[in-house]
């Protein structure tokens, strides 16, 4: 099962992933990226999580084995 990886140094928290996958991310107050699913992404959240890693801007996410 695919985990959630983020490069820190590329995202911008700019909440797309968020509001695609609000379950495995979470945009704080002080714009930092928070990411909910820790370990293994349930397979009812993996479809949501992979249109998060398509659609961020920056290529901050991704999902690794």
């Amino acid at each position: 099962m695919p985990k959630i990886v983020v490069d820190y140094d590329l995202c911008e928290a700019n909440a797309v992933c968020m509001d695609v996958a609000p379950d495995a991310f979470r945009v704080e107050d002080d714009d930092t990226l928070t990411v909910l699913i820790q370990g293994d992404v349930p397979a009812d959240q993996r479809a949501k999580v992979e249109d998060a890693v398509r659609l961020c801007p920056r290529q901050a996410i991704r999902l690794e084995d």
